[in-house]
């Protein structure tokens, strides 16, 4: 089974995407903010990874740069999910290798999907 990191500090949003995610048949691990996020990133290393923008400790555009100027962990795909819609804020997102760039609110079946393009 394919393992996906959740990372976003907004438990409903954690748990609606484990939700789908796993009736999916996937495996899911959870982090509440930047900082075990990473940490659990490196760690498990995920097949992919959802990632929030805007949390504590660590924010995700720090993290999705982190992983994708590391060798090891360059090639997990990143889909950044984010209530931040500007086109800049889209741009930054690429700058810092994320693959996907979803906007909250977000509907489960395209993030499903999404993944599903990656994984599937």
């Amino acid at each position: 089974m394919k393992k996906i990191l959740i990372v976003d500090d907004e438990q409903d949003i954690v748990e609606s995407l484990k939700f789908v995610l796993e009736a999916s048949n996937y495996t899911c691990y959870t982090a509440f903010d930047g900082e075990e996020g990473l940490r659990l990133a490196k760690e498990i290393i995920p097949d992919l990874i959802i990632l929030d923008v805007m949390m504590p400790k660590i924010n995700g555009y720090k993290i999705s740069r982190l992983l994708k100027f590391d060798n090891k962990y360059k090639d997990i795909p990143i889909l950044m999910i984010t209530a931040r819609s500007q086109a800049e804020d889209k741009l930054i997102g690429e700058e810092t290798g994320a693959n996907e760039y979803i906007t909250k609110p977000f509907d489960l079946d395209v993030v499903l999907n999404t993944v599903e393009k990656y994984l599937g």
